[in-house]
């Protein structure tokens, strides 16, 4: 595997490592700063193309909506800047062995399980975005400000966006993933749906609302009361769930304030505190997934030891916007037995970061060791290799993702978890309808995630 290019890596005298136990660190020098904007993007990625040109240089000449598509606005499909673009080639389980050095271990996998229906269409790779200037304004002040605290388990002095972007150690690359700027408000009326090997399938419908006071413009480190986001999460449908409703607030600092949530059941029409809702607690359809698995990382990292294994370049999803376009139907994304319809995917060849998680002697979860792949472009996990006690590769996951042009951001979709042991998976945040999130645009007051506020739905 690649090891990570020392131009990368800040100088070790600014880190203290005893053990797993890391402290507060010295900020980023004046010409490390520098270096944003010029051989580093403004989000800290290497501007520069590989060698043989499939992956370009970062060109970030589109913010927003690229001037040859016609976008309606807030709460409208977001058409695909790459519409008449056809697949370079496809990956798959004939070919693989030609691409290996491209693919991670939990691809290979899926190309070995299902080698007669899932396959990996590669298509150009494409560095077009450039995140809104508050995101980079943000990112470039957290370099010098942001220090890792809590035993490494915490990141403090950092606002709006990711904290360290020439990330040194493990822990401070997970949270420029899990501290990235995201949109505000996020409203919309998802599906997640379980598809078993045998074709039965558990479905879901729930209402999000997200409100993300770290990712609010309009607010500060001192005025957040330390809550990175709120979230309500009402069941639609089945019958028998309809209506149950989790509400609650994440922290910034998850470790020393863990997540909080309440619980309202009609059928009691009672509001109680709900349990446990993090670590590998299960969640969603059928309790397929686990709650730090959001986004394929999210929550406390205090239970593994992390480490920065290196870089590589992987096929990854990417602009991702065929399979929510309004002709799609969920049907359709459902269509394969084992895992989504690979006719609607994207693949494209982009530099990753690699994070190893190493469960703590001691501490306890279902995945032993994690493997992690985040875009250097975004600082978003794009696929995750979860193993079990044995060492067993246990579940492989994918974060499709767009550029949202309305809020200049990148925008997490897809989720998609797959068991290959049980040959089951689960695709979270299927579009009711197809119709999109409406992003930055619903306006909460804080105290509409409160038990308070879900003591007051319950009377209506």
């Amino acid at each position: 595997m690649n090891t990570i290019k020392p131009n990368l890596m800040r100088s070790a005298l600014a880190i203290a490592l005893l053990g797993s136990c890391l402290v507060a660190q010295a900020k980023i020098s004046d010409a490390e700063l520098a270096r944003l904007g010029q051989d580093l993007t403004p989000l800290g990625a290497e501007k520069a193309g590989n060698a043989d040109g499939s992956i370009p240089a970062w060109s970030g000449k589109w913010s927003g909506t690229p001037p040859h598509v016609k976008f309606a606005g807030a709460g409208t499909p977001y058409p695909d800047p790459y519409a008449d673009e056809k697949p370079l080639f496809t990956i798959t389980a004939e070919n693989m062995e030609q691409y290996a050095d491209n693919l991670s271990d939990g691809q290979k996998a899926l190309l070995k399980r299902y080698g007669k229906t899932f396959r990996i269409p590669v298509y150009p790779s494409h560095r077009d975005f450039r995140v809104d200037e508050v995101t980079e304004e943000f990112i470039r002040k957290n370099a010098t400000t942001a220090e890792l605290a809590g035993g490494g388990n915490e990141a403090h002095n950092a606002w709006g966006a990711s904290p360290f972007p020439i990330p040194q150690n493990g822990a401070e690359l997970l949270f420029n993933h899990t501290m990235q700027g995201r949109a505000r408000t996020e409203e919309a009326n998802y599906i997640q749906a379980v598809i078993y090997p045998d074709g039965n399938r558990t479905i879901d419908k729930v209402n999000y609302k997200i409100f993300s006071v770290w990712s609010d413009p309009a607010r500060t480190l001192g005025d957040s009361a330390g809550i990175l986001s709120n979230f309500m999460i009402t069941n639609l449908e089945p019958v028998r769930k309809k209506g149950e409703i989790v509400a609650g607030q994440e922290f910034i600092n998850a470790f020393s304030q863990p997540r909080q949530a309440w619980q309202y059941a009609p059928g009691q029409r009672r509001v109680r505190r709900a349990p446990t809702v993090g670590y590998d607690s299960p969640t969603g359809a059928g309790g397929f997934r686990t709650y730090d698995e959001d986004r394929l990382f999210n929550g406390s990292p205090d239970r593994y030891d992390w480490k920065i294994v290196g870089k590589r370049e992987l096929y990854i999803p990417y602009n991702n916007y065929l399979i929510d376009e309004p002709k799609v139907t969920t049907e359709q994304i459902l269509a394969t037995t084992g895992h989504v319809n690979p006719d609607l995917m994207r693949y494209e060849k982009h530099r990753v970061w690699v994070l190893e998680a190493t469960l703590k002697p001691g501490s306890r979860h279902i995945y032993a060791k994690r493997v992690m792949y985040i875009d250097e472009d975004s600082w978003a996990a794009v696929m995750a290799d979860n193993y079990d006690a044995r060492g067993q590769l246990w579940r492989t996951n994918m974060q499709t993702s767009i550029y949202a042009y309305d809020i200049k951001r990148f925008h997490a979709r897809l989720g998609i978890y797959q068991d290959l042991i049980a040959g089951s998976y689960l695709v979270d945040r299927l579009l009711d309808g197809q119709k999109p999130a409406l992003l930055n645009a619903s306006q909460w007051a804080q105290e509409e995630f409160s038990p308070g506020y879900l003591r007051k739905l319950g009377t209506r």
